[in-house]
């Protein structure tokens, strides 16, 4: 039986402050619908798809931001992207900011990705783990980079589950960045790790990496896929949004590390590519046979 997915990344340009989610839902379903032209079965978004990235703000009431976050999903705003995946039965991943409250009233405010089937069916919920930037207001920046003080990070670290034909798993911009994460989902048997980022090209902390953003965007996700015999699948919001400008170059990495497909703007745009779930055994059962070769007992921390 053939396990081959069609995996189309869905590349977002800019989305200003003052788009509104249905704005950005119609824009979403062009490409949904250029996918399904494409005979795609899973088209990927990426993080914090529905808004701007709003963590480049403070406020003094975090309360004051909660209108970024979505409280269910699909919701009415939504609705119709996932009616029109349903139709055309192609499977989704979102990013998006989630809200929600403990029994006990406490407010939880998360950075997520779910997937879903090409029934419409919800595989899993993601939370970001790695969550990177400040905790407060730094007003000297050119612009802040506050997840810290917008989302808690993930209790849960890396799940893996059995989604069209294969071995899925999830990760969130920072995550790409830390072998833990690629290693965590290899060890559950990984086929296909699906990323979305948002990555802006200065770094205030230290800005001789900004030329270096591209580059190390490729490199990490390349070995990632590599060393752990697995697609992945890394797609940006990206462009100058809120005079902010980001990377965009979304990719799609084959298990030898090699790039399938990437974006060659900075706008919406559909990165496509045939992803034969197969071609992982040729390196999870030959280089990368954790089961023979890893060292656990001598790995010191």
């Amino acid at each position: 039986m053939s396990r081959v997915v069609t995996v189309a990344a869905a590349q977002l340009g800019p989305v200003q402050r003052t788009d509104s989610r249905a704005d950005v839902v119609e824009r979403m379903l062009v490409l949904l619908r250029a996918a399904a032209a494409r005979s795609c079965d899973l088209v990927v978004f990426p993080e914090l798809a529905l808004t701007t990235f709003f963590p480049r703000w403070y406020v003094d009431d975090i309360a004051a931001a909660d209108h970024f976050y979505e409280r269910a999903m699909p919701n009415d705003a939504t609705a119709p992207l996932f009616a029109e995946a349903r139709r055309c039965r192609i499977g989704l991943a979102l990013g998006y900011a989630l809200f929600g409250t403990d029994p006990d009233g406490t407010a939880r405010r998360w950075n997520v990705q779910t997937l879903w089937d090409r029934d419409g069916r919800e595989v899993a919920t993601f939370k970001k783990v790695h969550i990177p930037g400040h905790e407060s207001n730094e007003p000297d920046r050119p612009f802040q980079h506050l997840e810290r003080y917008y989302f808690e990070p993930s209790p849960d670290g890396f799940g893996v589950w059995d989604a069209f034909g294969g071995r899925v798993g999830m990760m969130i911009c920072n995550d790409r960045r830390w072998p833990e994460s690629y290693r965590s989902m290899g060890l559950q048997g990984v086929e296909l790790i699906l990323c979305g980022y948002n990555t802006p090209l200065h770094y205030a902390p230290d800005p001789s990496q900004d030329p270096l953003q591209g580059f190390h965007n490729q490199l990490v996700m390349s070995a990632g896929a590599y060393q752990n015999g697995t697609f992945v699948v890394g797609v940006a919001k990206g462009g100058v949004e809120e005079g902010v400008d980001s990377l965009a170059e979304s990719t799609i990495f084959a298990p030898s590390g090699e790039v399938l497909a990437t974006a060659t703007t900075a706008g919406d745009e559909l990165v496509v590519a045939d992803c034969d779930l197969d071609w992982c055994a040729r390196y999870k059962d030959t280089l990368f046979d954790f089961e023979r070769y890893r060292r656990p007992d001598v790995y010191r921390t």
